[in-house]
């Protein structure tokens, strides 16, 4: 299925752009997430219509995004778990407990902005965790398990 893209997707496509994707993925993420429409000759043209008004927003995201990435960048974490006396966790550390400990703080982070390529993290220490606010603002933040007894 061919869609034109109303805001960058990382791994597809900047704004405007008409790519084709397979059918699932536009009709279960695309376009119920408002990312994408169908590339009919009736929304390219709406579509044409509106481009300065969706560059205008998605600028303002970005703007947005960065500001916010500027604030949590190297900011450190910390977190609490049940430990082993080898340092193992009994439990993990998942991107909830993340998102938890930075409300704590004063940062809006969603769950699914929570990057953590290898998984929860189920050992005693300091671990780089990267938070993506926006398809071109990553940032990292440094989570630092202890353990209790």
């Amino acid at each position: 299925m061919q869609v034109i893209l109303l805001e960058k997707v990382s791994n597809l496509g900047d704004l405007g752009d008409v790519v084709k994707v397979k059918d699932g993925f536009a009709r279960n993420f695309l376009i119920p997430h408002g990312k994408a429409k169908r590339a009919t000759e009736a929304n390219l043209k709406a579509f044409e219509t509106r481009r300065t008004e969706l560059e205008k927003a998605q600028a303002e995201q970005l703007a947005k995004a960065q500001e916010r990435g500027a604030k949590l960048d190297k900011l450190t974490v910390q977190i609490v778990q049940k430990a082993g006396p080898d340092g193992h966790l009994f439990g993990s550390v998942t991107n909830f407990d993340i998102v938890e400990a930075l409300e704590k703080q004063g940062h809006e982070v969603e769950r699914s902005q929570v990057r953590m390529p290898s998984g929860p993290l189920k050992q005693v220490g300091e671990f780089p965790i990267e938070v993506q606010l926006h398809t071109d603002v990553v940032v990292t933040v440094n989570v630092v398990v202890l353990g209790e007894s």
